[in-house]
């Protein structure tokens, strides 16, 4: 397996500033959407403008006034966490490009320069979005509520003087000011602290008190740096009286900032301005220069900390002086600062809003159900459990149906079976407290062979990554990080077990990670099964990842980058043969993004041969749907609301009328080029008649959805779907998708 030079034949997209709609309705879509689109047109969207059209769908979510009032302040805080990242991922790369001297166009007929304008462009519209939304819409309805997020000159005085005194007790011994002057150098600026920025004057000894008119003999200004600790609550509740009244939070940055005078005692502050700073995430050390994979991530991690400052977040109409200081040692240009204006700077201190005791204020709570066929006694021996997966092949659908009680339970009670001999993993993310840890450490102890493939370099899960993989192999596990030169990406689980007929094994292939905390936070599917057919591809896969082997060849399941790219080109060209014969033809697919040039050409001619797809792509997708004479017959639509839509789903009509008689898949793999090309990715058939039916009506509902759903338009914009009014209440059209399967879980 070697990786190839990615395709960047990708296109410009249009209109990325559009106004955010506060309350979407039809009405906002151009009666001439079906217009022939301009032939001068691109053919591809550009996937980083694409993206930032996903994340202005995100914020939509803090503006809809359907969202309980709690969860848009959660909203508020998501966009900034996910600007954050694409400023690390993104933007960290396209810089590295300009900076390498490329003038030819680079993604999608944009050079790196022209690409990081346009990314400026809409950034500074969203956040701007980001700020009218927050002040306009979102606080004052929260003090409605009685939640009020107040500055510490609006406290009364008795309040204060506790604000003071917080201070005093809780805050001013963890606080290190920081000058710059010839004995003390520039300090080093971490990855999105919050920091506060001073411009200070040391008054000569026996100097009079001035007023800043008289500067000529005054001493020179200096500049100070003042960092608040990360660990911080940032947002801080000031008591009630006997415990009544609103809930009342300062930011801890103005506590700070009007305690200044114990920090520099002595010393006049002229300025002081909150920033925060953001740098890039990439890695480009070679694997290969360390002795073992561990060992590179390792030293990678430590150089990531001080990376390449990329962007430089500050309050609005800062001094010349203050803001050219924080440039130069930074080594910033003027585009990549962005002025922000208050009350709340730091976004990310909104998850602390999110977080008070209002339960009237958010989602009603999810209690997750117990898939029917897991649905066993608690003194159920795990041979139940084994006998269920025997009787048939299980689909299970998260959040919907509890994570807990299948995939942690199918691990657990294999590690505690006597009868299972042996447990392969491969583990991507996972939290903290996994129980995936313990019971394979339990089954480790317990004389089972335990092989766990451990993805150390999970963006901004590594160092997570490289404590579990010592603390796995302390424990006897066999543990091993892949194929050099490709991530592991597949989610799949293998369980070899003594039955009577000899050995038998049993599988987990799924969508999501083997994280407890995301399976209540994304939706994802997954598959237990004791096919044998599709059991011996998943033993070959694991021999190949733990051991020394070429590629195998694999009967039924889509493994990248050995058949996966192949098999599905195929399958599209298929339903492309079929329609030419006027046969059933139909692609459907859930994905979180698209982008592979080779992929969306193969469905421009399916479309051109009257293949009707449907795209329901949650975050961005380079493919231009509805355009007479390429893709007219494609429609691309987003749904984005309480759970992050994470399954991947692909069905394709293979003939048939009816949909579950289809062929349909699901796995851990977008289409995009680095699933395909450069990452080990695997996604099963899926056939047993039931199953089929289920991940039908998953994609059923969310293309019927009208309250969370989007259409991509021709020319990259997003339509807010809405309700018909004379729709029924409970059907997934107003229901949206999110509410509709969660009552249908229920009912189950």
């Amino acid at each position: 397996m070697s990786p190839k030079t990615a395709d960047t034949d990708r296109a410009k997209a249009d209109s990325h500033d559009k106004p955010l709609p506060e309350r979407p309705s039809p009405s906002s879509i151009p009666a001439d959407l079906d217009r022939p689109a301009d032939p001068t047109e691109p053919r591809f969207f550009n996937r980083d403008l694409s993206w930032l059209e996903f994340n202005r769908r995100v914020l939509a979510l803090a503006a809809d006034e359907r969202t309980p009032l709690l969860e848009r302040v959660k909203f508020l805080a998501i966009f900034t966490s996910n600007l954050d990242e694409f400023f690390m991922k993104r933007v960290g790369l396209i810089k590295r490009q300009v900076r390498a001297g490329i003038d030819a166009p680079w993604s999608a007929g944009l050079t790196p320069r022209q690409l990081l304008a346009e990314v400026r462009e809409v950034v500074t519209n969203l956040q701007n979005q980001q700020q009218r939304i927050s002040n306009e819409l979102v606080m004052p309805e929260l003090a409605r509520h009685e939640i009020v997020i107040t500055g510490y000159k609006d406290l009364p005085s008795r309040d204060q003087r506790w604000a003071d005194e917080y201070f005093a007790t809780s805050v001013f011994s963890a606080l290190t000011p920081l000058a710059v002057d010839p004995g003390h150098r520039f300090p080093f600026i971490s990855n999105l602290s919050s920091n506060l920025a001073l411009m200070v004057r040391v008054p000569s000894e026996g100097a009079k008190p001035q007023s800043a008119e008289d500067d000529e003999d005054l001493p020179p200004l200096s500049f100070a740096r003042l960092k608040i600790p990360q660990s911080m609550r940032m947002m801080i509740p000031v008591p009630g009286r006997g415990g009544r009244g609103p809930t009342r939070l300062v930011p801890l940055p103005e506590i700070i900032r009007h305690n200044l005078a114990k920090l520099f005692p002595g010393v006049q502050v002229i300025e002081q301005v909150q920033f925060r700073v953001t740098r890039s995430a990439g890695i480009q050390r070679d694997e290969l220069e360390a002795a073992t994979l561990i060992e590179s991530v390792e030293q990678d991690l430590k150089q990531r900390r001080f990376a390449r400052a990329v962007r430089l977040e500050i309050e609005r109409d800062p001094s010349p002086v203050l803001l050219r200081t924080l440039m130069d040692k930074l080594s910033l240009d003027p585009q990549d600062v962005y002025e922000r204006a208050g009350p709340v700077m730091d976004y990310l201190s909104l998850y602390e809003v999110a977080d008070v005791d209002r339960p009237d204020l958010k989602y009603p709570r999810w209690r997750a159900t117990t898939p029917p066929r897991l649905r066993l006694p608690p003194a159920a021996r795990p041979a139940s459990l084994f006998a269920s997966i025997r009787k048939q092949d299980i689909l299970v659908h998260h959040p919907y149906e509890s994570f807990t009680e299948s995939v942690e339970r199918f691990i657990a009670m294999a590690a505690a079976d006597p009868d299972v001999v042996t447990i392969k993993q491969t583990l991507y993310r996972t939290s903290p407290d996994s129980p995936f840890i313990e019971s394979m450490i339990r089954a480790a102890e317990s004389g089972k062979q335990v092989a766990c493939l451990v993805e150390l370099r999970a963006r901004f899960d590594e160092n997570r990554n490289v404590t579990f993989a010592r603390k796995l192999e302390k424990a006897g596990v066999h543990v091993a990080y892949g194929v050099m030169g490709y991530k592991t990406h597949c989610k799949t689980a293998l369980v070899v077990r003594k039955e009577r007929q000899g050995l038998r094994c049993y599988a987990h292939i799924g969508t999501g990670n083997y994280h407890p905390r995301t399976a209540t936070l994304y939706t994802d599917v997954g598959l237990f099964t004791c096919d044998p057919v599709v059991t011996s591809d998943l033993v070959n896969l694991f021999n190949h990842l733990t051991g020394i082997s070429a590629a195998p060849s694999y009967s039924q399941l889509l493994v990248a980058p050995v058949n996966m790219r192949r098999r599905f080109v195929e399958l599209i060209e298929r339903e492309t043969a079929f329609a030419r014969r006027r046969l059933p033809a139909r692609i459907l697919a859930k994905l979180n993004s698209l982008e592979d040039t080779e992929i969306v050409e193969k469905l421009y001619e399916a479309s051109s041969a009257g293949v009707k797809i449907t795209l329901l792509v949650r975050g961005f997708c380079c493919l231009r749907p509805g355009v007479p004479g390429l893709s007219e017959n494609i429609s691309v639509v987003s749904v984005v609301g309480r759970f992050l839509e994470h399954s991947r789903i692909f069905h394709f009509a293979a003939g048939q009328e009816d949909p579950v008689d289809g062929d349909w898949y699901l796995g851990s793999a977008d289409w995009m080029y680095r699933n395909l090309n450069t990452r080990v990715e695997c996604a099963t058939p899926v056939r047993h008649p039931e199953a089929c039916r289920r991940l039908w009506r998953i994609l059923q509902v969310s293309m019927e959805d009208h309250r969370h759903a989007w259409d991509l338009r021709p020319d990259g914009t997003y339509a807010p779907r809405r309700p018909d009014s004379s729709a029924d209440p409970a059907s997934p059209h107003a229901l949206g998708t999110f509410d509709a399967l969660m009552a249908e879980a229920i009912e189950a």
